[in-house]
């Protein structure tokens, strides 16, 4: 009886071995995943450690790297005026163009959304823009914001407004950047697409049975169900936003008098013109904590508006 009882829990005990074709396939997974993992590895965890550590040196690219401690992250934040300059034009734009471009993106999936002639036709010209190169982008918007023969410029006049100093004003530099960050709506826009198109029809079936007109349907059946993919938008923004570098580089280099001197075009100059590697480097962790702050406290709040109904 005994015996019978232990041969039947050592038939129950799993082998632990693999089969040959388990092991086979084992081996073809990691073989497949491989150049991701030895991507990771190199080119991102790498850097990643590589720039801690040198953000706690004296680093340039012309000597060796001197233990430095934490006295780049002190010289930011007590010796360098076009820091906080910086994080002051990073944030304006931040705040400006984030909510902008949310509310623009969706309220053109809105329109997009409903059965009119040519829709895919209207769908293409809006998200076309997103595709474009960002340098062929800014050096357009360059002749669109001119202040002599820029076309925004011809057509404030049709209206009687005299020319404004686009990109040559410090009044003016920043608004000319927000004017051009919304070419960019249209991947917001299609996102909300999607997402519009994935509420069930029942829910407005419903909602009109009960007497909702088109606004109530929108307060509180659109808004609610697509708060999942708003929620998606704002930290794609926000992120995005935090690290707007090409358009002043190309268009301003930061002027006129750093009124468009982004964060990342400060660290950038440091990086790659005054070879400040440890420097840079700290600036670059700055941003990453910024940007990890500002994220966690979104995702925190999202507990109180994002509805992920089904």
């Amino acid at each position: 009886m005994l015996s019978s009882v232990t041969t039947q829990a050592v038939a129950r005990v799993p082998h632990r071995g693999l089969s040959p074709l388990r092991r086979r396939e084992a081996i073809l997974g990691y073989l497949f995943i491989s150049p991701w993992v030895l991507g990771f590895l190199f080119f991102t965890l790498g850097p990643f450690l590589a720039s801690m550590y040198l953000s706690l040196t004296d680093y340039t690219i012309l000597r060796a790297g001197e233990w430095v401690g934490l006295k780049n992250y002190i010289r930011a934040f007590t010796r360098e005026p076009l820091f906080w300059t910086s994080l002051y034009n990073t944030a304006w734009y931040v705040v400006f163009v984030v909510p902008t471009r949310i509310v623009l993106g969706f309220l053109l999936a809105l329109l997009l959304n409903t059965k009119v002639r040519g829709l895919a036709a209207w769908r293409t010209f809006f998200y076309m823009p997103t595709v474009t190169p960002i340098v062929a982008t800014t050096i357009l918007w360059l002749f669109l914001l001119n202040p002599n023969f820029g076309m925004i410029n011809y057509a404030l006049s049709l209206l009687g407004i005299e020319p404004l100093p686009w990109l040559t004003s410090p009044t003016w530099s920043k608004p000319a950047l927000f004017l051009m960050s919304l070419w960019w709506v249209g991947g917001n826009m299609v996102i909300f697409l999607a997402g519009l198109q994935g509420i069930p029809q029942h829910l407005y079936e419903a909602a009109e049975l009960d007497g909702a007109n088109a606004w109530h349907r929108l307060i509180h059946v659109t808004i609610p169900m697509m708060t999942p993919t708003i929620f998606f938008n704002l930290i794609m923004n926000i992120i995005g936003t935090f690290q707007v570098f090409t358009q002043a580089f190309i268009m301003t280099g930061g002027g006129p008098l750093n009124s468009t001197r982004f964060y990342m075009l400060y660290l950038y100059d440091h990086a790659f013109r005054f070879f400040e590697m440890g420097y840079a480097s700290a600036l670059a962790w700055v941003l990453f904590v910024i940007i990890m702050i500002f994220t966690l406290l979104t995702l925190r709040s999202s507990e109180r508006w994002v509805f992920y109904g089904h």
